[in-house]
């Protein structure tokens, strides 16, 4: 009787640690992939004139390499969005009032658009600004936590960190005067 007991419970102890380290070694490979995605920090965005905007996340600051020293406006949105379309004369008097401490980019979050679109889309609404097309956009947004709805803006100071985020239609008025305060700091 001891024998059967023994065996049992020695069996019992086998599956038992066995059917653990599988699923510790699942756990640990999810919490590497996991940990890829939340590592990326560091996007190169394609304008449709094909340049690169290089952006890099980090320590809560959006730093925009290409504008070191200036107020950046990023902005995501998609062609076929109504509001987006709507606050795009703001955008462009923003980039024009502003054009020696200010920088409008905006990320275009939607696939399967060519440049010739995008470009026809700038002409057609006079866009003063860079407008980004690819799916680093998508990176990009998944790096700052994911953008939920479109319009999103976020204005970051002449530091690189975060003064406002935005969501939806917002007043050109209201920006004008966060701007200004960013401005005098």
């Amino acid at each position: 009787m001891q024998f059967k007991t023994l065996a049992f419970l020695s069996i019992l102890s086998i599956l038992f640690f066995t059917g653990c380290d599988s699923k510790e070694k699942t756990e640990e490979n999810n919490e590497v992939k996991i940990e890829k995605v939340e590592k990326k920090t560091e996007f190169q965005l394609k304008t449709t004139d094909n340049s690169i905007v290089n952006i890099k996340l980090e320590d809560n600051k959006i730093i925009v390499m290409e504008h070191p020293g200036k107020i950046v406006l990023l902005n995501f949105f998609a062609t076929w969005c109504p509001p987006c379309k709507v606050e795009i004369p703001n955008l462009i008097n923003l980039q024009e009032n502003y054009r020696n401490d200010l920088v409008v980019i905006s990320v275009l979050l939607e696939e399967m658009k060519t440049n010739e679109e995008i470009l026809a889309f700038i002409k057609q609404y006079d866009i003063n600004y860079s407008v980004t097309n690819g799916p680093e956009g998508y990176d990009l947004a998944k790096g700052l936590g994911g953008v939920k709805s479109i319009p999103t803006m976020y204005l970051i100071n002449k530091e690189s960190t975060i003064f406002q985020k935005y969501v939806g239609i917002v007043p050109n008025e209201m920006m004008e005067i966060d701007i200004k305060k960013v401005l005098e700091k």
